[in-house]
């Protein structure tokens, strides 16, 4: 596929999600992805074996670990608007709508960067999420977000790239708005709780494994970072 089929499917997907002003900042971040990914070569794409995901090596696996985490959280936030909670209210919907759109956009951004690289698309398990009750849904809602954040402070100092590390400092910096916003809807004023810091008022970190360990409960497929850099 060239560069421009590319950013059109990338086009005709996010924009059913996201506004055009949001989306042209990841389209040009994609971009210049897309770019610094043809010089990594030595990196292993993902790949599929019986119902086992390997993420691949090098960058090319930690961008596909962020784009395993990203599938998930935005097929979560699709099922929650597509069934809201019961007693949603208005701004809930608003807020979590924003959430959702957010997610399919990261979602979308790495698909488009990591091109034949990436990933197969994974599927999602969340029979043990009542997504009738808000105390469920909130609260995995709160799960998802603050995983995310430790899972792409775990693996910054696994980049090679500063391009790819760029790009993982603002996304990390979305999901800890979101986590702080799912926070205020549980209980108002405790956007800035001190539940996911450590002594120091600093976000926790947490290593693919430790990160797939909860991840994989919702996923089917069994997801390998095997191959991943440790350090």
């Amino acid at each position: 596929m060239s560069k421009n089929e590319l950013g059109d499917n990338l086009i005709l997907s996010a924009k059913r999600n996201v506004s055009r002003r949001r989306f042209l900042g990841y389209a040009g971040a994609t971009s210049a992805l897309i770019i610094t990914a043809a010089s990594c070569k030595k990196d292993q794409a993902g790949s599929t074996s019986g119902n086992t995901v390997d993420l691949g090596s090098g960058d090319t696996g930690v961008l596909n670990y962020a784009y395993a985490l990203e599938q998930l959280e935005a097929a979560f936030y699709i099922q929650v608007i597509t069934s809201p909670y019961s007693g949603i209210s208005a701004l809930e919907m608003s807020y979590l709508s924003d959430v959702r759109d957010h997610e399919v956009a990261h979602r979308e951004f790495f698909k488009a960067a990591l091109a034949g690289s990436a990933i197969q698309g994974l599927t999602p398990d969340f029979s043990s999420i009542d997504f009738t009750s808000r105390t469920s849904v909130l609260g995995t809602a709160k799960a998802f977000e603050d995983l995310g954040v430790t899972a792409y402070n775990g693996a910054g100092k696994l980049l090679v790239s500063a391009d790819y590390l760029l790009i993982a400092g603002k996304i990390v910096s979305v999901e800890a708005r979101h986590a702080a916003t799912i926070r205020d809807l549980i209980s108002p004023g405790t956007f800035a709780d001190m539940t996911a810091l450590d002594a120091n008022g600093l976000d926790t970190a947490n290593t693919p494994s430790t990160v797939l360990a909860t991840a994989g409960k919702y996923i089917k497929e069994t997801i390998s970072a095997s191959k991943l850099p440790t350090s």
